[in-house]
């Protein structure tokens, strides 16, 4: 096949013909969420007059209101096996297959609003093909695994691959040159909501995100106590973010860290877990002057928005979902292989390796002083880029 001579991550193929509306689906979290961006960046500039609907959760119609970017509007995904898992509202549904009165009035008017094309970025395609094929579009791309079902122009899934980069890919197939994507940018509002937030007598402020999806990817409380301590030690303002579901594990790790600073100082970390819509925890981490994370959404919307940011991974997920450039990020890897309770090989990922049913930590083993060293050198560097 002789292909065009333009750039891009993989192939950029032809592009497809008056295109007016195109559909995106991407489930889950707000990582994934974040890791089609320079996607959708790429296909808004190669079709400037097409609408981009996300076909998403909640909390992608939450970011996409908050901030400034290419999505135009999100259409809420019926509960569906692999595509948006339930159970909803305490809800089952018969042999896991979803709410299907839902999913019938779902693609009936997403039929309705005759989608030019419609990409899938929402993994191997076992089941989000299928899914995607009942959309009606004139045109289909996506990833795909080997026992996938086709699309028009498909990529092959290789469970190894950076995230942003894959859907980079996948814009190609749709005539889309890889671009390199603007900062995601928070509404005044949100901007506006967090200006108490902040405590300028302090020399910086570093937002700590110590939660995770999986156990498996977090850090130690205890771990990000002491670094959060000796930040404070070094000037610093420390706030630990994260939803309502993980306000215990914050105030764990503020109140440890409290514990080992000296009482006039114990004011400067706090825990805002819960206190913030997404669009303000976007605005928060806009104004800080790095994240410290573990593998987690938070530290993928700190990237976006561009933050300096120090990620502390797995390995298998760093070359995931970890950030390409190390200027601005930093990344801490883990090497193990096995889980350390039965030994299973936990670099056997996805569809053909379940889970062993152990979530002890597999990142332990990085040092607490490497990491603080880490934010420290992007401290240096973030004030030095914004004029303090």
């Amino acid at each position: 096949m002789n292909l065009p001579p333009k750039p891009g991550v993989g192939p950029v193929l032809e592009m497809f013909s008056d295109v007016k509306r195109i559909a995106v689906l991407r489930g889950g979290g707000l990582g994934d969420l974040i890791y089609t961006f320079p996607a959708l960046h790429a296909l808004k500039e190669a079709y400037p007059g097409a609408t981009i609907t996300v076909l998403g959760t909640p909390i992608h119609a939450a970011v996409v209101a908050a901030t400034e970017g290419p999505v135009d509007d999100v259409e809420m995904l019926p509960v569906t096996r692999g595509v948006h898992d339930g159970p909803r509202n305490g809800e089952r549904f018969e042999d896991d297959a979803g709410d299907v009165a839902a999913q019938e009035a779902f693609f009936e008017a997403m039929r309705a609003r005759k989608f030019d094309i419609a990409l899938q970025m929402h993994g191997g395609g076992r089941f989000s093909n299928p899914f995607l094929l009942r959309l009606g579009a004139r045109h289909t791309v996506g990833t795909r695994t080997r026992d996938a079902e086709r699309l028009e122009r498909n990529l092959d899934y290789v469970y190894y691959q950076n995230e942003p980069d894959r859907w980079l890919e996948v814009a190609g197939l749709a005539g889309a040159p890889s671009i390199v994507a603007p900062p995601l940018l928070p509404t005044l509002e949100h901007q506006r909501n967090i200006a108490g937030f902040k405590d300028h007598q302090r020399t910086s402020l570093v937002v700590l995100h110590p939660g995770a999806t999986d156990p498996r990817r977090r850090w130690p409380a205890s771990y990000f106590a002491e670094a959060a301590a000796t930040l404070v030690r070094e000037g610093a303002q420390v706030l630990i973010v994260g939803d309502r579901s993980e306000k215990a594990l914050t105030q764990e790790v503020s109140e440890l860290a409290g514990r080992q600073l000296a009482e006039n100082q114990r004011q400067a970390v706090r825990s805002v877990a819960g206190e913030l819509e997404i669009g303000d925890l976007a605005a928060l981490l806009g104004e800080a002057t790095v994240m410290l994370a573990s593998d987690s959404g938070p530290r993928h919307l700190a990237q976006a928005v561009g933050t300096p940011t120090v990620g502390i991974y797995w390995v298998g997920n760093a070359f995931n979902a970890g950030p390409r450039g190390r200027a601005l990020h930093r990344v801490h890897m883990s090497w193990a292989t096995q889980c350390p309770r039965c030994g299973a090989d936990v670099t056997q990922v996805g569809w053909t390796a379940p889970h062993c049913g152990h979530d002890d930590t597999l990142i332990e083993g990085i040092a607490v002083a490497d990491v603080v060293q880490d934010v420290l050198d992007l401290t240096a560097t973030s004030l030095l880029l914004r004029g303090r």
